[in-house]
């Protein structure tokens, strides 16, 4: 590992933005090429040899019979005829193999993923049109010319200059973006990132994903990737979040990558941009190397304010978790089948998902990406052909669909997200004792560990997490998506209300106090706190009962707990 590699994964842990490119690149090398040029010389050896053979004088004599014999009577032997003598032009094989040799030194570096979407797309129609191809006329467009031969000197001096250029491409990219951007829209303005930013046509004539056109919106979350120290997105990452962005929140801000960058997309395939302004500042001074005069001082300066309107979230997820997490698929059972012509069926298990290739997923990023589903309260079970899957007690599509726009889960320590075990939530229900017309509230609710004991019809959970909302709201709960304490008491009357509120910096004290305000006259609360609680006048005037001290229920700290059942004195 490099130094430069070093520094960027330190940062990387401890949180930090990267703003030095030159720890963004690992060191070139080219030795990986003398295996693929020794390949590509004894297979255009024996194309040269097949071609020399078939339009010899040996075969001359006899290709007409095998003509003769394969030709398609409806069609004619001169349809054939013409076919075959194309076929066999070593010109076009050769132009074909150098196609697929450049493609294969390409994938042999991360050059083709540095590229920008720009350079990206030249490359992918000479290796389409390796022969060149003729502009039509008056298009204003440039012929293509053919590729060179892969020879060893020729490929040694592209792939190194492209090696070399990454550091060139990370502005290419970010200067795609600005040339991307609608001409139709006043929105769009040259002075640089951090306002409002309109790029258009993402949508093509048929309805699906212009991926050409998002590829550009792609760019800008790998640059802001580098920024952030993380991996980066793969080429085509950002289509489906687009999708998620005009089906299922049209017309909303959809956050992503941690909050980096939001995104607001439309049914015509029109999106609106914003970056956060820490990463607005550094992609300024990135463009700031291809227009020095173009950028303003004051564009390229990190912001002495933090933003209101944009909150940074918890470290993202990487992104080969995420593409594990977008490629999930509906599990399904085999049962034995009755048609003879397939010895099972395939039945599909409702709110159900597993691995794209039903194996146990025991790497690293199965791992992780296990772990991210737990999260979200699938229970890890093994099916019926040695791998597993993950049942659920919503249908987890949405909420997963959350996970992978954003890139995020919440982070714990800033929301105090720490489930109530099934034993305290069992305690703590209890003695709320709850009855069959009793109007129930959870405060901070998280993911309703508590909220699931209690009637679904007959409680409203209240969450600043949107991740948690959505898996409340799938769950069938009515939500309120707010900070608690923001909530207005007058918005209380609530008959029983069952907590689990932060403790940090002793906040579980104005928790308790906002929940006994949004109780009815002769409701009851319920409230798990920290053990020392137990020795304070915490709802003076209310008659207060504490249970037994529970020590180290909750998983990833040491705390204990009691439970408190106040009511009104």
């Amino acid at each position: 590992m490099s130094h430069a590699d070093h520094d960027v994964i330190s940062a990387a842990r401890d949180g930090e933005l990267i703003d030095d490119m030159s720890a963004f690149f690992a060191p070139t090398s080219t030795d990986m090429v003398d295996g693929l040029v020794a390949s590509y010389r004894q297979d255009r050896a024996r194309i040269e040899a097949a071609a020399a053979f078939i339009n010899g004088p040996e075969c001359a004599g006899v290709l007409s019979y095998f003509l003769d014999g394969n030709s398609d009577p409806d069609r004619g032997r001169t349809s054939l005829s013409s076919a075959a003598s194309q076929l066999f032009q070593e010109a076009g094989a050769v132009a074909a193999l150098n196609a697929a040799y450049w493609s294969k030194a390409l994938n042999l570096t991360d050059v083709y993923d540095a590229m920008p979407q720009a350079r990206r797309n030249q490359w992918n129609e000479q290796i389409r049109y390796p022969q060149g191809r003729k502009a039509a006329r008056h298009s204003g467009e440039p012929d293509l010319p053919p590729l060179p031969d892969f020879e060893e000197q020729t490929v040694r001096a592209t792939l190194l200059d492209l090696l070399n250029s990454r550091a060139k491409f990370l502005a290419e990219r970010v200067d795609g973006i600005f040339r991307a951007l609608s001409g139709e829209h006043v929105t769009n303005c040259p002075e640089g990132f951090g306002r409002r930013m309109i790029i258009a046509r993402l949508i093509n004539g048929y309805g699906s994903t212009d991926h050409d056109r998002v590829g550009y919106i792609n760019d800008l979350r790998k640059v802001i990737a580098k920024f952030m120290g993380r991996d980066e997105p793969g080429w085509n990452a950002t289509s489906g979040v687009v999708d998620i962005a005009r089906r299922q929140h049209r017309g909303e801000w959809l956050t992503l990558d941690g909050g980096a960058l939001r995104l607001r997309a439309y049914k015509c395939g029109t999106a609106h941009l914003e970056v956060h302004p820490d990463m607005a500042w550094r992609l300024n001074c990135v463009l700031a190397h291809l227009y020095p005069l173009a950028i303003p001082a004051q564009f390229r300066q990190r912001p002495k304010k933090k933003s209101k309107d944009f909150v940074m979230m918890g470290r993202p997820l990487p992104f080969a978790v995420i593409d594990v997490l977008g490629d999930m698929v509906q599990a399904v059972r085999l049962e034995k089948s009755t048609d003879y012509r397939r010895e099972y069926n395939r039945i599909d298990i409702p709110r159900a998902l597993e691995f794209r290739h039903g194996g146990k997923g025991e790497s690293a990023v199965h791992q992780e990406a296990a772990q991210v589903l737990a999260y979200i309260g699938g229970v890890k079970v093994s099916n019926d052909r040695g791998g597993v899957r993950f049942d659920f007690e919503y249908e987890p599509r949405p909420v997963l669909n959350e996970i992978i726009a954003t890139g995020c889960l919440p982070d714990q320590k800033a929301h105090q997200y720490y489930p109530t075990p099934a034993s305290v939530a069992a305690a703590a229900i209890e003695a709320a004792q709850i009855g069959p017309d009793d109007v129930c509230l959870e405060p901070s609710a998280g993911t309703g560990a508590l909220a699931d004991l209690m009637p679904k019809d007959r409680t409203t959970c209240i969450e600043i997490s949107q991740l948690h909302c959505k898996v409340l709201e799938a769950k069938g709960f009515k939500t309120i998506c707010r900070d608690f304490l923001g909530v207005s008491a007058d918005a209380g009357g609530y008959d029983r209300i069952v907590m689990n509120p932060p403790f940090s910096e002793g906040r579980w004290q104005a928790h308790l106090e906002h929940a006994a305000a949004m109780l009815a006259q002769d409701g009851r609360l319920v409230a798990i706190l920290p053990a020392s609680a137990k020795a304070k006048d915490v709802l003076p005037g209310w008659a207060c009962e504490w249970s037994r001290t529970y020590d180290n229920e909750f998983t990833g700290t040491s705390v204990s707990v009691v439970i408190l059942t106040a009511v009104r004195a």
